[in-house]
């Protein structure tokens, strides 16, 4: 697990952490596993849904993951809500040339106790099976009163921008298997 940084901009909205994991569980396919800790009463979280696509979940309590062949300008952008709902989208450059990604539906756990939040997503990604991978691992954390705070492995200076290559700052080479 690696720990996800606060956006200097943002207040913690109740968490006290943030960790995150990624492994290549197959050609295709990655696990990716968050821990929230905190006070999960100062957190909005959004109504309980049935899992299926939906777009904006980044307007309130989200789990994120960014997706790049190294070397390569395209990446996937995934959303994982505590709702059960999910997005999924291609770019083919930096924020340019979004469409929806083809996948099927993420397979998707959450545990939740009195401190402790946990989500998992096991999702097929469309990458050549033996390619390096540079990944980002994010989240929105949406405060009871609205404010939201941003959380990433690390921030490019400026505004949150998840999208940004610095936050891609996670190597998976193929060799990386559970």
């Amino acid at each position: 697990m690696t720990s996800l940084l606060l956006h200097p901009q943002s207040a913690r909205a109740g968490v006290v952490s943030i960790d995150a994991h990624v492994a290549r569980t197959g050609a295709d396919i990655l696990t990716f596993r968050y821990v929230l800790l905190g006070d999960l009463a100062a957190v909005r979280w959004p109504a309980p849904a049935a899992s299926a696509r939906a777009d904006e979940l980044w307007r309130s309590t989200c789990f994120e993951a960014f997706v790049q062949v190294q070397g390569a300008s395209f990446y996937f952008e995934f959303n994982f809500s505590p709702s059960s709902q999910w997005a999924a989208y291609a770019f083919d450059s930096y924020r340019a040339g979004m469409r929806p990604a083809e996948t099927a539906a993420p397979e998707m756990g959450m545990r939740r106790e009195d401190d402790r939040f946990e989500l998992t997503a096991v999702v097929a990604v469309a990458v050549p099976a033996h390619a390096p991978l540079r990944v980002g691992l994010t989240a929105v954390v949406e405060a009871a009163s609205g404010e939201k705070s941003y959380w990433a492995l690390t921030h490019p200076p400026g505004k949150p921008d998840f999208h940004h290559s610095d936050c891609f700052a996670l190597e998976i080479t193929p060799s990386e298997r559970p």
